[in-house]
């Protein structure tokens, strides 16, 4: 087994006077897609923070490549790790092009302009995702799902060995939730570690190689998604009923939250 590109290790996680959440680690490895589920307010978003260095760690440590991560420079640390945030609505019109070239930052001097090279790079990052199309068209006139595509070309323009993502589809409709997630899976061939939020465990077992459970700031259970995503566990993730429908077709359960049904009621 590769060593870990990024270990997390007895962290607790929070902000001066509240912690969030103790006694979480995790591992993420090149070539790796690690699914962070669990309910709102459980603690994900600010473990993400916390592992990428954007929130302090109130105990434990956080490591990339076998280094504290306090010791890295942030520039060079945005050259190893990427983040998507949750979809942001830009406030200008930048063209896609325009936009993924900002993930050239962590690459030029305070001041210096982004190059041929910076520019042929973030080209290359819109057609690895499949919308070299989109290049100059402004963000204001694309689909939700081509905008988030077009945040994590941004990612890919800073060249990292790891992408985070926090709740990478959320508010998408269906069909551009599966271009993220194909997005996601593409990035995991190349080699790449990728993490990401998300609420849907069915997203975590199909796209997802492991899985990291969090309930009130603790986790209730990690490894293998086949292992971690099943319906008693769900339900105690969620504290709700969960309905497990087999997939005669991938050979994958479906989980849902359990509610009487429409027809159910006209009976």
């Amino acid at each position: 087994m590769t060593a870990a590109l990024l270990h997390a290790d007895g962290l607790s996680v929070g902000y001066p006077g509240r912690v969030v959440g103790a006694g979480l680690s995790l591992e993420l490895r090149g070539g790796e897609v690690l699914a962070l589920l669990g309910p709102n307010g459980c603690g994900k978003t600010t473990l993400l923070k916390t592992v990428l260095g954007l929130l302090p760690a109130l105990a434990g440590s956080v490591r990339l490549q076998g280094r504290a991560l306090a010791a890295w420079p942030l520039a060079e640390r945005a050259r190893v790790v990427a983040y998507v945030p949750q979809g942001q609505a830009s406030t200008f019109g930048f063209t896609a092009l325009e936009m993924v070239l900002m993930g050239r930052t962590a690459h030029l001097g305070l001041i210096a302009r982004p190059g041929a090279k910076d520019r042929a790079i973030a080209l290359q990052a819109l057609e690895r995702l499949g919308i070299a199309h989109l290049a100059a068209r402004s963000v204001h006139e694309v689909s939700g799902g081509e905008r988030q595509l077009v945040l994590i070309a941004r990612a890919l323009a800073q060249q990292p060995q790891a992408v985070l993502l926090d709740e990478p589809t959320a508010s998408l409709d269906f069909g551009n939730q599966g271009l993220v997630m194909r997005a996601i899976r593409t990035l995991a061939r190349e080699g790449l570690a990728v993490l990401f939020t998300t609420h849907d465990p069915n997203q975590a077992l199909r796209c997802a190689d492991r899985a990291l459970l969090m309930r009130e700031g603790q986790v209730l259970g990690e490894g293998a998604v086949g292992q971690v995503i099943e319906a008693e566990g769900l339900r105690a993730l969620y504290r709700a009923g969960v309905r497990q429908v087999d997939d005669a077709g991938g050979g994958l359960p479906v989980f849902l939250p359990e509610f009487e049904t429409a027809q159910a009621t006209k009976r």
